[in-house]
């Protein structure tokens, strides 16, 4: 592989570090030169950086003061024909790469550095909030869709694939990257008008992003909610003891879906995810709730189960 001239590749490295904060699952951002919101990245140099995770750790730390825990490879993004990753500047133009890293942390501290910030994952994706009643969410922007779509079969099968048509269809919460992939090529975001420079996107009250920067977070975004059935990787993102009403809410935040109390808690005890701390907490502002504890197998331990999701849907 080359790393220079005319038909060379640049590597960029990209973190998408998320943490639960005033109740909202965020990510770790930064600005790019435009002050365009961003993810923190920078470009491998194999001359110097031993491994990716290394030059991953130094750009993060660098660019927002925080320091990552575990992190796990998403993706390598390289599509060629859209200007994200677009090509690097300079004589060469190097056909840029990116690999883009997960990492969670129950601790969300403020970022001193200027342009570094958590931001609420919902805001870049609003669409991905399934919260709201069904015949409500988003039908303004199915509509859209559906101009989009102009009455072609297909078109239309994704549309209700994605976005939770008529029974049987359901809304996939974990198929984040492919709802997101489907606004592009509609034309619908801001990264589609940047990058072909044909028309002005549509006010979906979203936040684009910098690169392809928004593309690796939804896959971020939809592994996460992935795994939440088959890992207890929810429990990186919350503190050491917590209530069960804390710990639903917090499932819910990641889901983007509203959960039955009562079947979470059962799901939850059945699997032996929790245990008593025998203290309460006299936080909630009612009655003094139990307060629980991880039972200890490891979010990363095969052997440990995920959560059940009983939506109200």
């Amino acid at each position: 592989m080359s790393w220079g001239g005319e038909h060379g590749v640049r590597i960029s490295l990209s973190a998408v570090v998320m943490a639960l904060r005033d109740g909202q699952l965020c990510v770790l951002t930064t600005e790019d030169a435009d002050h365009a919101l961003a993810l923190p990245s920078g470009p491998f140099d194999p001359a110097h950086d031993r491994t990716f995770e290394r030059a991953l750790r130094a750009f993060v730390t660098a660019q927002t003061g925080f320091g990552l825990g575990f992190v796990e490879q998403l993706y390598t993004f390289g599509d060629a024909g859209r200007e994200a990753p677009r090509a690097t500047p300079g004589p060469d133009l190097r056909r840029e790469i990116s690999v883009g890293y997960l990492a969670l942390t129950a601790d969300a501290v403020d970022m001193a550095p200027a342009g570094a910030r958590w931001t609420p994952v919902l805001d870049v994706f609003p669409w991905e909030d399934a919260r709201l009643p069904g015949p409500d969410r988003a039908v303004d922007l199915v509509s859209k869709l559906g101009a989009w779509a102009d009455g072609a079969p297909d078109r239309l099968a994704r549309i209700d694939s994605l976005f939770g048509g008529e029974p049987p269809l359901r809304w996939d919460e974990g198929r984040v990257l492919e709802r997101y992939e489907l606004l592009y090529e509609a034309g619908l975001v801001a990264e589609a008008a940047r990058d072909r420079g044909d028309r002005a996107p549509l006010d979906l009250s979203d936040r684009p992003m910098a690169s392809d920067h928004r593309r690796i977070l939804a896959t971020g975004l939809g592994r996460l909610r992935s795994k939440l059935r088959y890992r207890p990787v929810l429990f990186e993102l919350t503190p050491p003891a917590f209530t069960l009403s804390a710990l639903q809410a917090a499932a819910e935040a990641v889901a983007g879906l509203s959960i039955h109390k009562q079947n979470f808690r059962r799901g939850v005890e059945r699997a032996g995810l929790v245990e008593p701390t025998g203290l309460v907490s006299t936080g909630t502002g009612g009655r003094p709730a139990e307060l629980f504890r991880f039972t200890g197998a490891g979010p990363r331990d095969g052997q440990a189960p995920g959560l059940a999701l009983p939506t109200l849907r």
